[in-house]
């Protein structure tokens, strides 16, 4: 191989990185411009493709922003059954111990009220499994007698998931891991949760 051919500069992704180019340029551009910076023209010229292959591939701005954001997230569909919520809690840590996914998840919460289309899309794809899945630990917990028989568990659901959103939105995206755990597990003690108590 010559010098030259070397030296010269990468072209148009290949067709196996082309989905990958695609969806991590709508990241890029939703982490830094927001949701209308996210166009087929924009995300096509971030990728190094046309806006052809874009479309050929997500035929419409919801569909491309649905996907993207799933990428984005490394989102992988929840567990089939309930888990222990401290485990639970820590899970939500380590993903909020990476600085890339708060700035699209902080992102995402200060957006999607705004559009209501891809806020249905993105609750149908994969918000409403989440929060489903979170019911069925509590549930779970509760009928372990880790929670109270009168235990509210819709507000408790709340309390945690805006325990993510406040740390999000006042706590550097330096936070680590073990910080961010400890911040979610003393919330959680707060709603009458009781550690390894079992139903007599």
């Amino acid at each position: 191989m010559g010098e030259a051919e070397r030296e010269r500069p990468p072209g148009r992704p290949r067709s196996a990185d082309i989905d990958g180019a695609i969806l991590a340029a709508a990241v890029d551009l939703l982490i830094e411009r927001g949701i209308d910076a996210v166009t087929i023209e924009q995300v096509a010229r971030r990728a190094g493709v046309t806006r052809a292959t874009v479309y050929r591939r997500f035929p419409d701005k919801i569909r491309l922003l649905v996907a993207a954001i799933g990428a984005g997230q490394d989102a992988s569909p929840p567990p089939p059954e309930p888990v222990d919520i401290e485990q639970m809690l820590a899970a939500w840590a380590h993903h909020l111990a990476r600085p890339r996914l708060r700035q699209l998840t902080r992102r995402l919460m200060t957006s999607l009220h705004d559009y209501p289309a891809l806020r249905e899309a993105y609750w149908n794809a994969s918000i409403r499994r989440r929060e489903e899945a979170i019911r069925a630990s509590l549930e779970h917990a509760r009928d372990r007698g880790r929670f109270p028989p009168s235990a509210d568990l819709g507000v408790i659901q709340t309390i945690l998931t805006g325990a993510v959103g406040t740390h999000l939105t006042t706590q550097p995206d330096t936070s680590s891991e073990d910080e961010i755990r400890n911040f979610l597990l003393a919330v959680l003690h707060q709603t009458g949760y009781r550690r390894d108590e079992r139903p007599v």
